[in-house]
This record gives C-alpha cells, structure tokens and sequence, in this order.
C-alpha cells in the first residue's frame, strides 16, 4: 500500500488516524520508509515493510460497510471456555487487521458475554476494539461517536 499525508487509515491496534509524514529512515546500511500518523493525541510511527498490510489499512468505503453489517448480524462463532484458548484465538482472529475481523470478534465476544462471563483480557480487548470501530463508522458517516455505538448496540442486540 501506498499512503501519502493527508491520507486517513486504521492502524491495527490503535485505530483511525491520519498520515502526517512519509519519511526514509536509517539504520545502519539498511534504509526503511515510515508512515507518521497521527491518532488523536498520539502519534506511531509503522514501518512500511511485509507486514504494513496487516498495519494500516485504508478505512472501509460506505459501500463496503454493508458486508459489514451482514458479518455483526450473522450467527456468532463459539468461542474457546479456556481464557487463555480464547485470547490466543481471538488475537490470530484479528492479526489481518481488517475491519470485518474485528466485527467478527466483536460479535463473537458479545455472543459469549450472553452465556458466559467475560475474562479482563475480553473485557480490555472488546473495549478496544470496539472502540476503533465506532471511530471508523463515525468517520465513514459522518455521525458522532455516540451514534454509531448506540447503531452498534442495535446490530448486536439482534444476535440473541
């Protein structure tokens, strides 16, 4: 991917933000192009190699955000009992960075709350999650952040 500043993206883990530099770094003989973006009051550095697809990403157009409807609405998966199978499942889940993993793991996080309690890593990792994808679907529409989470309760509520 090719990202110029001025650029809006998702980062993986810390969610919508917008590129502010492009600059060559050095390390040694070896020679690496960053992506400088900016998300909220933080500022990351992602270096532009092999894994940058899984990284950054460009946000998802209005058109292709019905699929992801269609994924928060579809029938949850059953997650692992054991927290730590869980963890470690929901983590591979989410490793391709894309916006339809995290709905799928929201999903299925709130699927399992219904019949099960929740672990402080669920819990933190939901929270996270959930987070950078209300931030995305506000940008998308154009709606507050508020609106999109109540949109967001609305869809999941569905999956009973």
């Amino acid at each position: 991917m090719d990202f110029q500043p001025g650029d809006w993206v998702v980062h993986c883990t810390q969610g919508l933000g917008q590129v502010k530099n492009v600059e060559n770094r050095s390390f040694g003989e070896k020679s690496v192009l960053y992506y400088m973006v900016q998300i909220a009051d933080l500022t990351i550095w992602v270096p532009a190699d092999e894994n940058l697809g899984t990284r950054l990403r460009k946000p998802v157009n209005q058109a292709g955000f019905q699929s992801l409807i269609t994924t928060l609405t579809s029938p949850p998966e059953e997650l692992p009992t054991d927290r730590r199978q869980r963890s470690q499942y929901l983590l591979d889940v989410l490793k391709d960075g894309s916006a339809d993993s995290l709905c799928r793991v929201i999903r299925d996080l709130s699927a399992h709350r219904k019949h099960r309690t929740w672990s402080e890593n669920d819990s933190e990792l939901n929270r996270r999650i959930k987070k950078t994808f209300i931030r995305e679907w506000s940008f998308i529409f154009s709606i507050q952040p508020l609106d999109a989470e109540a949109e967001l309760q609305k869809l999941l509520s569905q999956n009973t």
